[in-house]
């Protein structure tokens, strides 16, 4: 039987270059957000490390079956009796190569899914940065929805969030819920951020939780932050307008998905329009 009320935390972050320094910060916050009542607890796109370069990035990450952070992690859960989302790691999947990996934890301490990143952030801004993720890892194929006891949950990750096709499909095979764990730039969080999550989540009728990186990192990037908590009706039911590590929590009733959709059931609409 699928419970209808849970809470959710969304822990946010300002990662730094050194995977054995960001670790025990992380799993801090995380058990702060279980004393106060969360039951799933979400973390960043890149949770562990911003690295300098890409030969700093794999200087310290692993191959999964060898990462010592998942580990520590998954017995975290465990202790906490949580299930818990990992926004991502980085993870090697051969000496030049890496995905953009998120986890999900049950409350056993073992994985039961994770999502590699499927669009990969290759932009130039009119702020002068660049940005190349596909230099550096490859892209996902597949999306990734995963039972929990609240219902379905489909993860994506940042730049995904961009592809409102990837959001329809999701919804569509049954999410409740979406994850965007992210490291938006503040340059382009100041003026899509909020209005992306709002349009997916009423696009959708989707619970969406995102929690964000903020402000200047060691490696010089610096991210929007403004963790947001979004109801299928859109509604921002908490946001993170700290810029520093914390976290945003809320109570989720799923009924309200069933009533959004309800009331606006243009979520499922399939239709191939004919052109001029």
């Amino acid at each position: 039987m699928i419970n209808s009320n849970f809470k959710v935390a969304c822990v946010q972050l300002s990662t730094g270059t050194d995977i054995a320094t960001n670790l025990p910060a992380v799993l801090e916050l995380i058990r702060s957000a279980k004393d106060n009542g969360a039951d799933l607890i979400i973390t960043p796109e890149q949770t562990l490390l911003m690295a300098n370069s890409k030969k700093q990035l794999f200087n310290q990450i692993s191959y999964e079956e060898e990462d010592k952070s998942i580990t520590a992690l998954c017995d975290l859960a465990l202790e906490l009796n949580i299930f818990l989302i990992i926004g991502s790691l980085s993870i090697k999947i051969d000496d030049y190569r890496a995905v953009n990996r998120s986890y999900i934890i049950n409350n056993n301490g073992k994985i039961i899914g994770y999502y590699d990143k499927i669009h990969m952030f290759d932009v130039q801004l009119e702020s002068g940065e660049i940005y190349r993720e596909s230099s550096t890892f490859e892209s996902g194929k597949k999306i990734s929805i995963i039972d929990i006891p609240w219902g379905k949950i489909g993860l994506t990750i940042c730049y995904d969030l961009r592809f409102p096709g990837l959001y329809k499909s999701i919804a569509t095979r049954g999410a409740r819920f979406i994850t965007v764990p992210s490291a938006f730039t503040k340059y382009t969080g100041s003026a899509h951020w909020h209005v992306l999550l709002r349009s997916r989540a009423i696009e959708t009728g989707c619970f969406i939780f995102a929690p964000a990186q903020v402000g200047k990192h060691q490696n010089g990037r610096e991210t929007y932050g403004h963790s947001l908590i979004v109801s299928p009706w859109g509604e921002i039911l908490a946001e993170a307008i700290d810029d520093n590590p914390c976290f945003i929590i809320a109570d989720i009733n799923t009924e309200e998905v069933m009533n959004s959709r309800n009331k606006i059931p243009a979520w499922s609409y399939e239709c191939d329009y004919d052109v001029l």
